[in-house]
């Protein structure tokens, strides 16, 4: 799908704030409601727009701590591959899972209370997941930038 100056600029709008109403942005667009209403839905239909999500403040609700985890596979088959995607991408504290390529495999984005809790998670779940061969661990100490918004 092609995307014209406007759906771009309605894009960045709702990247930033997606609970604007089709009235909002149709004054801020100088469009009609129903071109507006149109635009989102053809933007849905094409899977550019494929999700709303309300973006909680992980300190408020005690899950601040971010951790990101390299993972080497033990061996690198198809079979291997696919059993780790899908443990994996049932992990609650996993909020992202990267195959990457380099020294290790994967790249996870997981996110706890602290400390005793990554310990917990690495102990009882991660290390018990199939074909891990070697995992190593950087913890974060500030977080510098963290967007969701794609520059458009």
């Amino acid at each position: 799908m092609k995307l014209d100056k406007t759906d771009l600029k309605l894009l960045r709008i709702l990247q930033q704030d997606s609970k604007k109403t089709n009235k909002q942005l149709a004054s801020q667009l100088h469009l009609s409601v129903t071109a507006i209403y149109e635009r989102i839905k053809k933007l849905e239909r094409s899977g550019i727009i494929n999700k709303y999500v309300a973006l909680v403040t992980p300190e408020k609700v005690g899950r601040d701590f971010v951790v990101f985890c390299h993972i080497k596979l033990s061996q690198h088959t198809i079979e291997n591959l696919s059993a780790f995607e899908k443990q994996v991408a049932q992990l609650d504290e996993v909020l992202e899972c990267f195959h990457v390529s380099g020294e290790y495999d994967y790249l996870l984005k997981v996110v706890v209370a602290d400390m005793p809790a990554f310990r917990h998670f690495m102990v009882n779940k991660l290390t018990t997941l199939q074909h891990i061969g070697n995992t190593q661990s950087s913890f974060t100490i500030s977080t510098i930038k963290n967007t969701t918004a794609l520059t458009l």
